[in-house]
């Protein structure tokens, strides 16, 4: 399988749950899912889970990626230190296309403590089924690339 088919997924001890029926549902869309999250409820810290999934994205070990914390707002930080790396945190279906198809999102991170299994579900569909539109689009995220520098 090649890395365009391939997403990691990784979580806190706050998102396991959540992050398992992600996986569950993105492999039976035919993804391979490189889970990295832990698989015990003790209490681990999500810097470590989103730096880890991020570098598997920025490698290109990973077309995709798609993290998991209490709100996601923190693991989110964590995967965009990694070079490469753009992940934002939705709540919406809609802000999940958008993030793909506007800022060429290549994470999405999601709060187990925000979002119901069900929407975030949807959430992850809306993400997978977007594409980069590129255009004016493009400019903008050659100027997010060049902050990395």
């Amino acid at each position: 399988m090649t890395a365009s088919q391939r997403i990691v997924l990784s979580s806190d001890h706050a998102a396991i749950p959540l992050r398992q029926a992600i996986a569950a549902h993105v492999a039976a869309k035919g993804w391979e899912v490189v889970d990295i999250g832990p698989t015990t409820p003790e209490s681990t810290d999500y810097p470590k889970h989103g730096e880890a999934a991020a570098r598997l994205v920025a490698s290109g070990d990973c077309a995709l990626g798609i993290v998991v914390c209490g709100t996601g707002q923190g693991i989110m930080m964590a995967a965009n230190k990694v070079k490469g790396v753009r992940c934002g945190v939705c709540a919406d279906t809609f802000s999940a296309r958008m993030i793909r198809a506007h800022n060429d999102a290549n994470m999405l991170a999601l709060g187990a403590r925000v979002v119901g299994e069900g929407l975030a579900l949807e959430i992850v569909d809306a993400f997978l089924g977007a594409e980069f539109e590129g255009g004016r689009h493009a400019a903008r995220v050659s100027m997010i690339k060049a902050l990395e520098a």
